[in-house]
């Protein structure tokens, strides 16, 4: 719990910080917009931090790729033997520093943020003066951001509180919001959350997988199993997480879509198609040269010809004038 405290006090430092600067250009401070793009500037510096992470799951998933392989030879021969099996195969990820969980990693360093955010969100939900054992979650317990507490508990989006959440719809009417709209809004939420996680993951598999890699069975299997996760779970949160992992979802997507475009695994898919437009630009390339090279047409120097001098007859008949001497 003393780790989930820590960061939910760096999470809600973030947040007044983004609070402050969406502030100071002009946005309403009360307003649940402010507080929402906090939210997803939160985002944005998780994200960034989590890139060096990401750089390495790419190159897991890209060494997982290549031992393919070794991983089948061992399989097949060790098929009766599963100790032996395992112990092969951990050798095999051992000496390429291959770790077959990394694809995993950076759902699970952001399942701390995920809980301090809910946490402190939770708390400015529960914020009640009258209550003596009420404790501000985070730097809202700090002097300085204290008054920021009782304008984070009224923040609404669409008159939804953040703190709202479907199970606990009716909670919110004591605070004089529609528990309709709160459902409806996180019902919304968690539909969009799903189905991005959904359409991450099935991208994964679609575009950057081989579809003999043994690892795809276990990908599938997520692709159904997290969707279904979020969309249970997601009854329980706030708004405000809501609107955090829904954001984090579409940065992975636009992140991954990047990746798997413009650096594919060998062997998959969205390699072939990278294959492809490489080739069709380079004859693009080359077609835009021979162009050039048949319009460049060699031009030989034009001699300037000099004009015959006539003789006097030859003018005088041209001018029309006879020569002296001669009678008409």
């Amino acid at each position: 719990m003393f780790i989930i405290d820590w960061i939910g006090t760096g999470v809600s430092w973030v947040l007044v910080q983004f609070h402050s600067l969406f502030t100071f250009f002009g946005m309403d401070p009360a307003s649940g917009w402010t507080w929402t793009f906090s939210i997803v500037g939160l985002v944005i510096v998780i994200r960034i931090l989590l890139i060096p992470l990401f750089v390495k799951q790419i190159k897991a998933q890209r060494n997982l790729q290549i031992i393919q392989p070794k991983i089948k030879e061992i399989q097949k021969k060790y098929a009766g033997d599963r100790e032996r099996q395992s112990q092969e195969m951990m050798k095999v990820y051992k000496e390429t520093g291959t770790n077959p969980l990394a694809s995993c990693l950076p759902i699970l360093l952001q399942a701390p943020i995920f809980f301090a955010l809910f946490r402190v969100l939770q708390g400015i939900a529960m914020y009640n003066t009258e209550d003596p054992g009420y404790t501000a979650p985070g730097v809202f317990a700090w002097d300085q951001y204290a008054s920021l507490l009782p304008q984070a508990h009224e923040a609404s989006i669409f008159g939804v509180p953040l703190y709202g959440y479907f199970m606990g719809a009716d909670e919110v009417a004591a605070d004089g919001f529609d528990p309709l709209n709160t459902r409806v809004l996180s019902l919304i939420l968690i539909i969009l959350m799903t189905a991005t996680t959904f359409l991450t993951q099935r991208q994964l598999i679609v575009k950057n997988s081989a579809p003999d890699n043994p690892m795809v069975k276990q990908q599938k299997i997520l692709l159904y199993v997290f969707p279904v996760i979020f969309a249970v779970g997601g009854i329980n949160f706030p708004i405000g997480v809501l609107i955090y992992w829904l954001t984090t979802n579409l940065w992975t997507m636009a992140q991954q879509f990047y990746v798997i475009r413009n650096n594919p695994q060998p062997g998959t898919p969205a390699f072939e198609a990278w294959e492809a437009r490489k080739a069709a630009k380079g004859a693009r390339k080359n077609g835009d040269a021979a162009a050039v090279e048949d319009e460049v047409v060699e031009v030989e120097p034009v001699q300037r010809v000099q004009p015959k001098r006539k003789s006097r007859s030859e003018r005088n008949k041209s001018s029309g004038t006879k020569p002296k001497g001669t009678s008409s």
